[in-house]
C-alpha cells in the first residue's frame, strides 16, 4: 500500500463511529459485551474503540504484533463475543496477516459469534461463516447512534498486561475517572492548547495509545496524529518528516525509538523543519541520559520542554512528570520528577515502613487513590489485591523502585520483580519461560533481563537440556520459534545459554538474581549464596557464560 495520509475531522470520525456502532448492534453486541480489536493504528481502529464505548460494549485492544495464541488467550479470558480486524496490516513495508491470525485464534474460542473484517489492503482473504465485511455493512448502517447512558463506574475497556507470573492480566478501566484523568494529564503535562497538533506515535494496542492517541486528546477536542509506520521506514527521518508535514506541536514517543535513531546520526533529523515543536515527551521505560540529551538538543534544538513521564497500564494516565509545575521550573535530565495533581508517592523500605526525607531509595508506592487507577483484574479480583495492595497494606505498590533526590524529585530506577521491559513492551520473564517449557527436550528454563543498547532491556535465557545432544543450535532455533508463536516476535530471547543446572534454593526456587549478576558481569559481587542447595553451581554457570561469550565474539 502507498503511504497514506488521512485528515479526518471530528464530524467524520463521529459518522464512522456511529455506523460502526450500529453495525455492532445489528449483530447482537450489547452493553457490557466484550469485543476484541486486533488492528493496526488507523482511523477505523480508533472508530472501533469509540463505537464500543458509544454502545456500552467493552473493548479489549490486542496489539497487532501478538501471536494467534496470545490473541486466543485474551479472547477466552475476557469472553469476547466478536473480533474486529483487518484483512491484513501494513507496517514498515511489510504485510502482516491479521485475518489469518484471527482465524487461527478463534478456532479455539467458542465465545466468538462474529469476526468483522475491514480492508486495509486490496488483497482477498478467506471469509467464512462468521466473518462479516465491515465497510460493506457500515455503508448500509445509519450514521446516527445515540450514546448509551453509562454509570461512572461501568467498564470502559480492558487491556491485558504482563505480570510476574505467566498469565497476562486484564486490567479494567471504568468510565468517568479514567476519562477525566486522561483528559487532564493530556492537557497539563503537555501544555496542550486549543488548535495544537498532538503527535503521540504509540500503538493503540498499548495503554499510551488509549490515553494519549485516543481518549485524552479527543476529550480535549484536540487534533491527534495516528502513526502506523515504524521510526525507520522508509528511512530514519520518518518521525521528523511527519513533524514537518503535519506541523506537530507535541511529540510523544518511546526511548527505545530515540536510542535507535540516535545511531543513524543527526542529519536525518536536521533534514526537516521541527520549528512547530513545543513539547517533547518520553514514555514506556526509563530514558537514559544520552538519549535524553539527544532528544532535547538535536530533535528539540534545546528549546522544547522535555517531559519524561512515568505511569503504567494500571494507573490509566501519567502520574509523575516534570510538568505541570511553576513556570520555568527546572527539569533534571532523565527524571520524572514531580507527581501529578492528587498523586501522593511514597517510598517504602524492606520492612514496609515509609522512608522519610530526601536522597533515599525504596519501593515506589502511591498513598491515595486517583481517578485513573485500574479498578480490578477481569475475573480475578483477588489477583488484583495480591498484585498491588498486599505487599504494602494501605498503599498501591507500583512494582518499581525509585530514588528521591535531595530536592525531593523522583527518579524511577526500574522494576523490582521478574518483569522486563523490551523496547517499551512490558513482559514477565515467566511468560517466556512458560513458552519455552513446552519444548520436549528442555525441562528447565530461567529468563532474566540484561541491559541492551537499543531495546533498553533484552531477554537472556538459561536452559537445561534433557540429555547431551548435538542438536543444541537446532533446539535454540526451535525455542525462538516457540516464543514468537506463543507470545510475539519481540519476546524472543537475544541469547540462549545451555547450562547443566540452574541455581536453586533448598526449597527449589530459581535464584534469578544470580543469573542477572552473571549476564551483567558483576560476578565478583554475587552476594549471599549460602541459601543455594549447591553453591558450586555458580562457578559452573560462570564458566559456561565465559565460553559462550568467547564463541560469540570470535
Amino acid at each position: 500500500q502507498p503511504m497514506t495520509a488521512f485528515l479526518l475531522c471530528h464530524r467524520e470520525l463521529q459518522d464512522l463511529t456511529c455506523r460502526l456502532a450500529n453495525t455492532l448492534k445489528k449483530y447482537g453486541i450489547q452493553k457490557g459485551d466484550r469485543v476484541a480489536i486486533y488492528m493496526s493504528v488507523s482511523p477505523l481502529s480508533v472508530a472501533a474503540m469509540l463505537a464500543c464505548a458509544r454502545i456500552g460494549a467493552v473493548h479489549t485492544v490486542v496489539f497487532a504484533g501478538f501471536s494467534a495464541e496470545s490473541l486466543a488467550g485474551r479472547i477466552m479470558d475476557s469472553g469476547c463475543k466478536a473480533v474486529i480486524t483487518y484483512n491484513q496490516g501494513v507496517r514498515g513495508g511489510r504485510t502482516i496477516e491479521l485475518k489469518a491470525t484471527v482465524d487461527e485464534a478463534v478456532k479455539n474460542c467458542p465465545s466468538i459469534k462474529h469476526v468483522f473484517v475491514a480492508q486495509r489492503t486490496d488483497n482477498k482473504v478467506h471469509m467464512g461463516d462468521r466473518d462479516i465485511p465491515l465497510e460493506e455493512e457500515m455503508t448500509k448502517a445509519d450514521s446516527t447512534c445515540p450514546p448509551e447512558s453509562m454509570d461512572s463506574e461501568d467498564v470502559l475497556f480492558m487491556l491485558y498486561t504482563s505480570g510476574s507470573t505467566g498469565k497476562p492480566k486484564g486490567i479494567v478501566h471504568t468510565q468517568a475517572g479514567y476519562l477525566l484523568y486522561a483528559a487532564l494529564t493530556h492537557k497539563y503535562v503537555f501544555d496542550y492548547q486549543q488548535g495544537d497538533v498532538f503527535g503521540c506515535v504509540a500503538d493503540i494496542g498499548w495503554i499510551t495509545g488509549h490515553s494519549y492517541v485516543v481518549y485524552g486528546p479527543l476529550c480535549n477536542g484536540a487534533t491527534s496524529v495516528l502513526f502506523e509506520s515504524t521510526p525507520v521506514y522508509p528511512d530514519p527521518g520518518r518521525y521528523w518528516e511527519v513533524v514537518q508535514r503535519l506541523k506537530i506541536n507535541q511529540f510523544y514517543g518511546a526511548p527505545t525509538a530515540i536510542r535507535l535513531l540516535l545511531n543513524y546520526g543527526e542529519e536525518w533529523v536536521k533534514k526537516y523543519d521541527r520549528s512547530s515543536l513545543k513539547v517533547l515527551g518520553s514514555v514506556g521505560e526509563p530514558i537514559n541520559k544520552e538519549a535524553w540529551q539527544w532528544f532535547y538538543e538535536v530533535v528539540g534544538e534545546g528549546r522544547c520542554t522535555l517531559v519524561d513521564t512515568w505511569w503504567q497500564t494500571e494507573t490509566g494516565g501519567i502520574c509523575i512528570a516534570p510538568r505541570p509545575s511553576e513556570e520555568e521550573a527546572e527539569i533534571v535530565p532523565a527524571m520524572a520528577m514531580r507527581p501529578f495533581f492528587g498523586i501522593v508517592p511514597v517510598l517504602m523500605d524492606e520492612n514496609g515502613e515509609v522512608i522519610e526525607g530526601n536522597d533515599v531509595s525504596g519501593a515506589l508506592c502511591i498513598a491515595q487513590p486517583w481517578p485513573g487507577m485500574a479498578r480490578t483484574i477481569h475475573g480475578d479480583h483477588q489477583r488484583f489485591i495480591d498484585a498491588y495492595f498486599k505487599a504494602y497494606p494501605g498503599y498501591y505498590f507500583t512494582g518499581d523502585g525509585a530514588y528521591r533526590s535531595p530536592k525531593g524529585y523522583y527518579q524511577i530506577t526500574g522494576r523490582m520483580d521478574d518483569v522486563i521491559n523490551i523496547s517499551g513492551h512490558r513482559l514477565g520473564t515467566a511468560e517466556i519461560e512458560d513458552a519455552m517449557a513446552d519444548h520436549p527436550e528442555v525441562p528447565e528454563t530461567a529468563v532474566v533481563g540484561y541491559p541492551h543498547k537499543i531495546k533498553g532491556e533484552g531477554a537472556f535465557a538459561f536452559i537445561v537440556l534433557k540429555e547431551q545432544t548435538a542438536r543444541v543450535d537446532h533446539i535454540k532455533e526451535e525455542l525462538k520459534t516457540i516464543v514468537a508463536s506463543k507470545i510475539a516476535k519481540y519476546a524472543v530471547p537475544d541469547h540462549i545459554l545451555v547450562v547443566k543446572r540452574l541455581p536453586k534454593t533448598r526449597s527449589g526456587k530459581i535464584m534469578r538474581r544470580l543469573l542477572r549478576k552473571v549476564v551483567t558481569e558483576q560476578s565478583s559481587n554475587m552476594g549471599d549464596v549460602t541459601t543455594l542447595d549447591d553453591p558450586s553451581v555458580v562457578k559452573e554457570i560462570l564458566d559456561a557464560y565465559q565460553k559462550y561469550k568467547e564463541k560469540n565474539s570470535s
